[in-house]
Parts: structure tokens; sequence; C-alpha cells
């Protein structure tokens, strides 16, 4: 099991166009094959900051999903609008 946190900051005046767009990758994401888990959480502090929570089946899974067509529209929509994304890929271990 292959688990992805993914860590979104979105410019502050940019909000409302990423935050539509990432809760648009949430269902066609979830029925991708190896999608165990895929849910979006936003900070209650910042709302500019998004966490990707992410359980996948194997590494092509997640390969799979980066290179899916709803993701390349993602990226396209949301070019110059992030302040950072960072993707972390982990194991769980206990």
């Amino acid at each position: 099991m292959l688990i992805v946190v993914a860590i979104i900051r979105s410019k502050p005046e940019a909000l409302e166009t990423v935050k539509a767009s990432l809760i648009g990758l949430v269902a066609p994401t979830r029925a991708e094959a190896g999608c165990v888990q895929y849910d979006l959480n936003q900070d209650r502090a910042d709302p500019n900051l998004f966490v990707f929570f992410e359980r996948w089946e194997s590494d092509a899974a997640l390969d799979a999903h980066a290179a899916s067509a709803h993701i390349a529209a993602h990226q396209a929509r949301v070019a110059g609008l992030l302040e950072s994304a960072d993707i972390h890929k982990m194991t769980h271990i206990a």
C-alpha cells in the first residue's frame, strides 16, 4: 500500500478557482483502478492550504493517476495559481 500526502497552497487571490479544481479531482480519481482512498481537506485556520490524503494499491496505480486526463486538465487550470505543491510518497509502518 502506497500512502500519498499532497500539500497544496493556493495563492490567496486564486483560492476559489484552486479549491473548485481540487474538488473536481475527487470523483474521477476515486473511480480510478487502484485508488483505495482519496480525501481532500482544507485547513480551518488557513483556507489557502489544502491536503490530500491518498491510499493507492501500487506505484503503478499512482503513476496512472498522475498521467490521467483529469490531472492534466487540473494542472492547466491552476498553472500560476499555486504558491506550492508538495507531494510526499510514504509507506505505512504502524
